[in-house]
């Protein structure tokens, strides 16, 4: 009986730790848009290189491959990846300030 109700206990124990895993933020990853979303405001526009931000996410848009990267306002590396040309967008884990570095361009967002 004991060693039923331990084993029960072990795996209840594992299937909630499994089910509180959070995915890493980089497992989330950047999704593709046809269009730039209705409720995105506008950070930061240079030459080749739009960055905007919507509730929970930050927008880019560029006509051409980018680097890209998300960091906390703490410096902690949030995303790190070359964006295909196009309007992308990142869920962010949390609401906050992020700096984001594309290309040359550094902004401070306000998600």
């Amino acid at each position: 009986m004991r060693n039923r109700i331990r084993k029960i206990a072990i795996t209840s124990a594992i299937a909630l730790m499994t089910c509180l895993t959070v995915l890493p933020v980089s497992a989330r990853g950047w999704e593709p848009l046809k269009a730039a979303r209705e409720d995105a405001r506008l950070v930061v526009r240079e030459a080749e290189i739009e960055v905007s931000s919507a509730p929970g996410v930050i927008q880019v848009s560029s006509n051409r491959a980018v680097q890209i990267k998300i960091f906390t306002i703490l410096g902690r590396i949030v995303s790190s990846e070359t964006l295909q040309p196009g309007i992308m967008q990142f869920r962010v884990p949390a609401h906050g300030v992020y700096i984001v570095k594309a290309g040359t361009l550094t902004c401070k967002v306000a998600v």
